[in-house]
């Protein structure tokens, strides 16, 4: 595979930001964030992009493998609840900015797939419902969307619209999601079933058309999400 190292100051967090793109910029460009504490090189050195290196050798697959800011975001309990919601609103903002623009430019498309394992898939999904005239494709590998417990009891107006299981049930929209591709992987021992069950659940009550695909021997871990994501994109 064709792997390039990108680094770039961003204005959104007053910093040095990076990432690996794998692909020459043709095919559906796949935004693939990593999990907890997981930084841009994540998902290579767990298998994930080699689970799917015959898309991105035949042309019809770029990644692009930004890097995560939980540990100074969520994770970051030296600073109040609000600057955490706030350093992860900055993190969005790049991705949106700088990773979309990117991945949109070089693939001449106006959308970009988006997926993610475990918090990564918070991060897919989350981005994906907020900005979903971006998003094409919604993969969610055993997704964790519960980000209240970040916050330890703290809420206002960005924990709620960074929060799925609240902003989503009320959105009255739900037509802006049809375009979209939406997968939810997840198995009998996924230790976040129930949480793509719950997602799955608000979907079907708006309406919104996805794919819940609950499977038997199936856990949390990279060995299951290095099957999902491959099959999955052979439906696309």
């Amino acid at each position: 595979m064709n792997e390039r190292y990108i680094r770039w100051h961003t204005p959104h967090l007053s910093r040095d930001f990076e990432m690996l793109v794998y692909g020459n910029g043709g095919g559906l460009p796949l935004v693939l964030f990593p999990t907890s504490f997981g930084r841009y090189y994540q998902n290579k050195d767990f298998g994930l992009v080699d689970s799917v290196a015959n898309y991105i050798d035949a042309g019809g697959l770029t990644i692009y493998c930004p890097d995560a800011i939980d540990l100074e975001s969520f994770y970051n309990k030296g600073i109040h609840p609000a600057d955490r919601i706030r350093t992860h609103i900055a993190y969005e903002n790049v991705i949106i900015h700088d990773v979309f623009d990117f991945a949109r430019r070089e693939s001449n498309r106006h959308q970009v797939a988006v997926s993610g394992a475990s918090l990564g898939a918070y991060h897919a999904a989350n981005i994906a419902f907020r900005h979903p005239d971006l998003v094409s494709h919604l993969i969610s590998l055993s997704g964790s969307f519960d980000v209240s417990s970040f916050f330890d009891g703290y809420h206002d107006d960005n924990v709620y619209f960074n929060s799925p299981y609240e902003y989503l049930p009320n959105m009255p929209d739900p037509w802006k999601f049809n375009h979209m591709r939406i997968i939810l992987g997840t198995g009998e021992w996924d230790n976040t079933r129930q949480e793509s069950l719950r997602l799955s659940g608000i979907l079907n009550s708006k309406g919104i058309p996805h794919w819940l695909d609950d499977r038997k021997w199936c856990g949390h871990d990279w060995n299951y999400w290095r099957d999902m994501l491959p099959h999955y994109l052979s439906t696309f």
